[in-house]
């Protein structure tokens, strides 16, 4: 349980607030990168402000640092929090010369509460001091969205948005044209956005595991913050002014053909203000630290399961999908993405659906059904009148609640075509 010392309670007051675990997620990602950059755990620890251990916890942990709700109590630390921070804000000061200080103001308390206190606070001003240093190559991308209006032929306004990344050394720059902002279009945009920059031909709690497939260390960056990120806000501007301004908006497909033709052209072919280099010159540099990226894309897809019912259906956005009766009664795991839903059972692919733009449909493969009623007449012949576990349900009307009981041969007559699944 989480604590904030033994010290006598100043207040009984008590409030429930989100805690950050030990370290955070972004911190877990350091310190996955940084031990396959070969770096030793007590150089990671000195570099984070971590515990050796804290370190080698993580290092064998395979899971996140999950966020938790704990009672917190005001302690005897708890008037002079903001000192502490004034404090830490002058000068990198050690908890030790912290406590002496307080102590001169009136602090009865322990030295442990003051160092876990200030702990967390040293880490992460150490980590934003890292950051702001020009990165080396290979180094970092920075990522952001931005919006643009378009206005349709009949007057109406719409929106479509720009996905944009920049490398932090060469300052090259990869963006794309979409409709919407989703998880999906965000991962999506990072693979082809990794395949343009490094410039080979090979090849997302989702994006963390992305990163991980990747090799990437995300941080997160404050909205509205748009300081942290310079190096990717000022390349929307000159999007906005060089390439968009005056451009005749026709679709996404040709507005994302246009924009690789000016990054190609011009945006990476021109002398970056910062380095006074040409960007294409400065990005052949970087290229080779960029390193290699996997043998396969990471799957984007929505991913859900859903159990097969004894009709040897699915159910998922108020539709349903007929499977093979060999998976009745097992978990299958759905993969969605552009309009299709394709149905797993462990690695097997047993059905694929393009799915409807509307509710309440059927969708059955005609197929599947040949197959039922082979088998149930193989089993007929075999067995006699026993049924088999998966055509129970279908000879003796004891299917789920939410469908029609309709014996085996009204179910030959949907597979022989001709007759609509969902009258």
């Amino acid at each position: 349980m989480y604590h904030l010392g033994t010290e006598a309670v100043v207040s009984s007051s008590r409030v429930i607030e989100e805690v950050m675990p030990m370290i955070s997620k972004e911190v877990y990602m350091d310190i996955y990168v940084m031990h396959r950059g070969g770096k030793s755990v007590r150089a990671m620890a000195r570099e984070l402000g971590l515990h050796r251990s804290t370190v080698k916890k993580h290092l064998n942990d395979p899971e996140f640092p999950r966020y938790r709700k704990v009672l917190r109590k005001d302690t005897l630390l708890t008037p002079y929090e903001q000192t502490i921070r004034d404090f830490l804000e002058e000068d990198d000061y050690k908890s030790t010369w912290i406590l002496d200080r307080l102590r001169e103001r009136g602090y009865r308390g322990g030295y442990d509460t003051v160092r876990r206190f200030v702990r967390p606070i040293r880490a992460q001003k150490i980590r934003l001091a890292y950051a702001r240093f020009e990165t080396e190559p290979g180094r970092q991308a920075q990522f952001d969205w931005a919006d643009f209006q378009v206005t349709e032929p009949g007057g109406r306004t719409s929106t479509v948005y720009v996905f944009q990344m920049v490398l932090g050394f060469s300052r090259a720059d990869y963006g794309e044209f979409l409709e919407r902002c989703t998880l999906e279009s965000f991962l999506d945009g990072h693979i082809r956005a990794f395949r343009y920059l490094a410039g080979q031909p090979i090849f997302n709690a989702e994006f963390l595991h992305f990163a991980h497939h990747y090799g990437f260390q995300p941080r997160l960056c404050a909205p509205y913050s748009p300081w942290m990120k310079g190096k990717v806000e000022r390349p929307i501007d000159y999007l906005r002014e060089r390439f968009w301004r005056g451009y005749r908006f026709q679709s996404i497909r040709k507005a994302n053909e246009d924009l690789l033709a000016w990054l190609d052209e011009t945006a990476n072919r021109r002398v970056h203000g910062t380095h006074r280099r040409p960007i294409e010159e400065r990005w052949r540099e970087e290229i080779p630290r960029l390193g290699p990226l996997p043998a396969s894309d990471y799957d984007t897809s929505l991913k859900t399961y859903r159990k097969v019912y004894r009709d040897c259906q699915i159910s998922f956005n108020a539709n349903r999908y007929v499977v093979p009766h060999r998976a009745v009664g097992q978990r299958v795991l759905l993969k969605v993405k552009y309009g299709l839903v394709r149905i797993y059972q462990d690695q097997d692919l047993l059905a694929t659906y393009t799915e409807p733009t509307t509710k309440h449909h059927l969708l059955a493969d005609p197929r599947f059904y040949d197959d039922l009623r082979r088998d149930t007449k193989l089993r007929r012949l075999k067995y006699g009148r026993v049924k088999g576990k998966a055509t129970r349900g279908l000879s003796r009307g004891t299917l789920s609640i939410d469908v029609d009981h309709r014996p085996l041969a009204e179910y030959e007559r949907f597979a022989q075509g001709g007759i609509a699944w969902n009258s």
